[in-house]
């Protein structure tokens, strides 16, 4: 027995390891060749020919694993290679049965089975597999149910000597089919580990979930192994009854016929053990013995202890004379329990006629192992064809519906589900498109109401802006713009006179957009404008509006601002700045600078902040520029930001026209430099050249 272990463990090896070095050669190849895959066919094929010759002895029957070439070949390389294999074994096989009578009595079985292997996996890793390893608990049960079938050939090629294959199967069954399922499970598992595979995937999905074919296939195994094993139970039950019922019968028969002759013998005791003695055979055999002593009157025709049966026997078959058929155990050559007929022939002697139960039992044994080679095999075929039908109808309807889902979750709301592989599937398909019809009726109502709410906000936005830039003084020269985005924001500017002798200009940028934006600038813009007029100086305005804005701020909305206030008569603008861009001072005869000015918090930020002002003395020709931040982060198509050196570049090269020129061309020039690129922000700016004195 361990002999035969470490010969077929060292086979089964052999194999693991031709697996793993043609699988090394050929890892980074994503496609073998038509000349490897002929090669890696021969290869296997040729291990199937040596296997053929160089069996394991076990017993009077010889092992191998030959069927391990064809299928590790057509399931771990190319289909290609597994046929070659298997038709390289198989012809190999029948010619050394015909020719030179080696296991002549299973070549048929051997060699249709090695083929079948190899045709086999070139199936399954073309149709399930898709040129992909099959997981290590598949391999295995490919395998076995391969050496399955393998048995099951025997039986079915040889019924001619059923009592022959019966006794091939049961020898060699249980080894050959282990060691194929071990072996092909290793295979598996090296493949697994030359190619870099960290687990068996196909049994989870990316996010680490089981997914329905997983779960379908293991409650199929379930129900099928259930099934075959009631199966197993009830064919067992009705074979054993048969089996009895053959039985008895017969042996009820002889005995009786043999009473009988003795009777028509005119009781002559002689002629029925003359009888006897012709009758005898080793499958059925009789006792006649002195109903009294239970001494032997015929000769038992094998060695017994002693010249009699034992006293409880003879007392049993007293019992039982001219009844029922009845078991008892006794010590004969075979050892072991018979059924037996005993009759009372005259008043002296009883016959009893036996046959021992692994005799009654040898056509039920080989039945049932037939009928369960051949349960397995179809229970296998369903269930193959089974997982495979629930792929076709349901998991690949649902893997084209969840394509289409996917689309439509990405935005495409024209996309539409139509899979229609079944009643269930169509009305799902109907339903998806209902539901997206809806949707997108929902969307349009919903951006319908999104422009019109913009609308409102451009409106309140432009309504709020001061259009006239043509000033009675001729001191200044102020112009303004400004360019909403499609999302409306809260940008504003402003200008006007808070004492007669001075000018107050403000631009802003409250946070947000759409209409919360909008009102908020309102709120900002008319409180700017009433503590302005008040005669406060710059930061004492922007330290109220923000304790107003403060106030019932549930939305979190802030507002940067930068304010000055232009004495016309002296040129100096006092200044704060909360939180808004630098602005842009030209000198008269200079270039346009960025101001880096003193910095205060936005306003609506932080109750209580205090601001820091500061004063620009102005002189005639010079001239301010402010703005808000979607100037200098303009985008453009390469994600590249329009800056302030950019814009200080446009502004010296404008320093001879109106602040109008300069505006306008400053917002071509953003536009042309953002080219398709999407505006994200509004764009405001304003601009004023002071002229000197105001006139008396």
């Amino acid at each position: 027995m361990w002999t035969m272990i470490l010969k077929m463990t060292g086979a089964t090896l052999l194999y693991v390891a031709i697996t793993a070095g043609l699988w090394f050669m050929r890892r980074k190849k994503e496609k073998l060749g038509t000349g490897l895959q002929v090669l890696i066919g021969l290869i296997y094929g040729g291990c199937s020919v040596l296997a053929n010759h160089i069996g394991i002895d076990y017993g009077d029957m010889v092992l191998n694993v030959r069927d391990i070439g064809p299928l590790a070949a057509g399931l771990f390389f190319s289909p290609a290679s597994g046929i070659i294999a298997g038709i390289i074994g198989s012809v190999e096989r029948i010619l050394a049965g015909e020719l030179w009578n080696i296991g002549r009595f299973t070549e048929i079985a051997c060699g249709v089975s090695t083929c079948l292997a190899g045709f086999l996996a070139a199936l399954l890793n073309k149709k399930i597999y898709q040129g992909k390893r099959p997981p290590v608990p598949q391999a295995f049960f490919l395998g076995a149910v391969m050496e399955v079938f393998h048995m099951y050939a025997v039986l079915f090629t040889n019924r001619q000597d059923m009592a022959m294959a019966y006794r091939v199967v049961q020898t060699v069954a249980v080894p050959m089919i282990s060691f194929t399922a071990v072996g092909m499970a290793l295979c598996s598992a090296v493949v697994m580990k030359v190619s870099g595979e960290k687990r068996e995937s196909r049994l989870l999905d990316d996010e680490g979930r089981i997914p329905l074919t997983v779960h379908f296939q293991r409650r199929l195994v379930i129900v099928t192994i259930g099934i075959f094993l009631v199966n197993f139970v009830i064919s067992w039950g009705i074979q054993t009854r048969i089996a009895d019922s053959n039985a008895s019968v017969a042996l009820s028969y002889i005995s009786y016929g043999n009473r009988k002759i003795y009777e028509e013998n005119g009781k002559n005791i002689e002629a029925l053990k003359n009888h006897l003695q012709e009758q005898y055979h080793t499958d059925i055999f009789f006792w006649l013995v002195d109903a009294d002593s239970g001494k032997f009157l015929v000769d038992p025709g094998f060695e017994i202890p002693g010249d009699r049966i034992k006293g409880e026997d003879l007392e049993k078959a007293k019992e039982q004379a001219d009844q029922d058929v009845y078991r008892m155990e006794i010590r004969t050559a075979y050892n072991t329990e018979v059924l037996c007929s005993c009759r009372y022939i005259g008043e002296k002697a009883l016959l009893m006629v036996m046959e021992p139960l692994s005799i009654v039992y040898q056509n039920r044994n080989g039945q049932v192992y037939e009928n369960t080679l051949s349960d397995l095999l179809v229970f296998t075929v369903l269930y193959v064809l089974v997982a495979m039908l629930l792929d076709k109808l349901v998991i690949r309807s649902l893997q084209r519906v969840n394509v289409s889902l996917d689309r439509i979750t990405d935005g495409h709301l024209d996309e539409k589900v139509w899979v229609r592989s079944s009643s269930e599937f169509s009305e799902l398909s109907d339903d998806i498109n209902q539901m997206v019809t809806a949707l997108r009726g929902y969307i349009d109502q919903a951006e319908k109401r999104m422009q019109d709410e913009l609308k409102l906000a451009r409106n309140i936005q432009d309504a709020a802006l001061p259009k006239n830039f043509t000033l009675s003084e001729e001191s200044i020269d102020l112009y303004a713009l400004m360019t909403p985005a499609k999302q409306v924001g809260g940008d504003f500017y402003d200008f006007f006179y808070c004492d007669r002798d001075k000018l107050c200009l403000v631009i802003a940028d409250v946070s947000g957009k759409g209409v919360p934006a909008a009102l908020f600038m309102m709120q900002a813009k008319t409180a700017i404008k009433n503590y302005a007029s008040h005669g406060h100086g710059p930061a004492k305005v922007l330290e109220h509006v923000n304790h107003t804005l403060c106030e019932g701020n549930d939305a979190e909305m802030f507002v940067t601002v930068w304010l000055g206030i232009l004495d016309l008569n002296t040129g100096k603008i006092q200044c704060a700045n909360a939180g808004h861009e630098y602005p842009v001072l030209m000198r008269a005869g200079g270039d346009y600078e960025l101001l880096k000015d003193k910095h205060g918090l936005a306003l609506a930020a932080m109750d209580g902040i205090s601001m820091k002002e500061y004063e620009i003395d102005l002189d005639p020709g010079d001239r301010l520029f402010v703005y808000t931040d979607g100037v200098p982060e303009a985008i453009n198509e390469k994600v590249e930001a329009y800056g302030t050196e950019r814009l200080c570049e446009k502004l010296n090269a404008l320093k001879n026209v109106s602040q109008q020129q300069t505006l306008e061309s400053v917002l071509r020039d953003i536009r042309n430099f953002a080219g398709a690129a999407e505006q994200f922000d509004d764009i405001t700016m304003l601009g004023i050249t002071y002229n000197g004195e105001l006139r008396e």
